[in-house]
């Protein structure tokens, strides 16, 4: 063998061990990406999961566009983490939670199961759902703060991650003032989820952001307002009302 077929071999076979290598180590980082988003949404290879999705108000049986839109940005995610996933009502969601990732979607009001968890997992954080139009429509009060909707130009969206144990898997909660805000939330969580598990890990949070002008932006534009957890897991204060003595 010459000199220039020995040097074409060793480069094929240099050329070779650099491909193996190189394909090695974007295998081991694909993996490793895999495993910790596996983990922060709690959805390991061939897990179930629940989507519990509210009802459209107004229309009996019905789920609003933006709702099944969010759930289709749920499902993707859900896809990627090799895992399954379990559409069902609120109102025919009658189980506990830590056994299974849950999603939930949409406001107390639409959804009881949603006010059932923000009673036992979030007290902090209130709803206004009365029917009466008035100012505090739809409004959130978190601690003294009160968050009123501004329809398409800025309405509020709670996105939490909560866990109820250390071997629980985690409940994730995406309660809006309207239905787009709700889509917004599962577009925020897919475009932010490594920078969530890097800050939060595999603990609780609770997020308040803003939509802004949705009625030209739709669900893209969205700001975090505030990490909300410590108010939203503290009991709400009691408000007391005096009365004078004989009255």
């Amino acid at each position: 063998m010459n000199d220039d077929v020995r040097n074409i071999v060793l480069g094929v076979v240099a050329a070779g061990i650099s491909a193996a290598l190189g394909w090695v180590t974007r295998n081991y980082l694909w993996k490793r990406k895999l495993r910790r988003k596996q983990a922060f949404f709690g959805l390991p290879d061939h897990s179930e999961c629940l989507l519990v999705v509210n009802r459209d108000a107004g229309h009996d049986g019905s789920v609003h566009r933006f709702d099944v839109f969010a759930l289709l940005e749920l499902s993707s995610l859900i896809k990627d983490c090799g895992a399954h996933a379990q559409i069902i009502q609120h109102d025919l969601a009658q189980q506990g939670f830590g056994e299974r990732t849950e999603f939930c979607l949409g406001g107390p009001g639409s959804n009881r199961r949603m006010a059932a968890h923000l009673a036992s997992l979030l007290p902090g954080v209130k709803m206004n759902v009365d029917s009466e139009p008035g100012p505090d429509r739809g409004a959130f009060q978190i601690g003294s703060e009160r968050y009123r909707v501004e329809a398409g130009v800025a309405e509020y969206v709670i996105l939490a991650r909560v866990t109820v144990g250390q071997n629980s898997r985690p409940v994730f909660l995406f309660c809006g003032q309207r239905a787009i805000t709700n889509q917004a939330a599962t577009r925020y969580l897919a475009r932010n989820s490594e920078k969530l598990a890097r800050k939060h890990g595999n603990n609780s949070f609770c997020l308040l952001l803003k939509v802004v002008n949705s009625h030209a932006y739709g669900p893209d534009v969205v700001e975090l307002v505030a990490d909300v957890t410590r108010a939203a897991q503290e009991p709400a204060p009691v408000i007391r009302t005096s009365h004078r003595a004989g009255s």
